[in-house]
């Protein structure tokens, strides 16, 4: 199992919300197929012409536990798998 896998599976599992590092998770959901816009230090993610989007931030080299749970949420809402 790759690292990338093991990121997802933790990201789903939901375990370890504040240890996911902000570059990780840019990383998936590049891998995912995601595009990304920047704004500031606002990282806008997309996917396909879903209306919803998915606005994280860094804090410090760590992602915010509630954007994880964020992130979680769509990938199972639109049942999005590695």
């Amino acid at each position: 199992m790759s690292t990338t896998e093991k990121l997802y599976f933790s990201i789903i599992s939901g375990l370890q919300d504040k240890n996911i590092k902000f570059k990780d998770l840019q990383k998936l959901l590049d891998i995912l197929g995601f595009d990304c816009r920047i704004r500031g230090d606002h990282f806008i993610y997309s996917y396909d012409n879903f209306r919803e989007n998915i606005n994280i931030q860094p804090s410090g080299n760590m992602a915010k536990p509630y954007q994880v749970k964020q992130v979680r949420n769509f990938l199972q809402k639109y049942q999005i798998r590695f």
